[in-house]
């Protein structure tokens, strides 16, 4: 049974393998308040330290994690969970869902809508129309 609401999201993340690999670029499935899931296309062992920067948002969300689970997927080789190590960093996860929640908010009404919101304009819009239903933290 899952711990943390999560969030499904697609932005970009980058993650570097401690200790000694380059960050790679991967997208995310989803965050929750413990972590975050995204695809990968090699296996990396559960409990294998991991540094995660998503720089979408301002400022760049950076946390040291954990792997918590690797399962193969079969379009893209494996899945792979993190956990998020520091408490705050947990919390700030919930905060850069929001923001990429409200970002794609504003894409989608450019894109069906065409109306080009500012930043400050979607973020009111969304959290008028969408903010009662994205979960809450636990």
């Amino acid at each position: 049974m899952r711990q943390f609401t999560r969030h499904v999201i697609d932005v970009p993340v980058r993650v570097g393998f401690a200790p000694d690999d380059h960050p790679g670029a991967f997208h995310t499935r989803d965050v929750g308040q413990g972590g975050l899931a995204f695809r990968c296309s090699c296996a990396v062992p559960a409990g294998r330290p991991v540094d995660v920067c998503i720089d979408c948002v301002e400022p760049p969300f950076h946390a040291h994690a954990q792997v918590a689970w690797c399962r193969p997927h079969p379009v893209s080789g494996y899945e792979l969970g993190v956990r998020f190590l520091d408490a705050d960093d947990a919390f700030r996860a919930r905060m850069v869902a929001q923001v990429c929640a409200i970002e794609d908010y504003r894409r989608s009404v450019r894109r069906t809508q065409g109306r080009d919101l500012a930043p400050e304009e979607a973020a009111a819009e969304w959290i008028e129309r969408h903010a009662a239903d994205f979960p809450p933290a636990h």
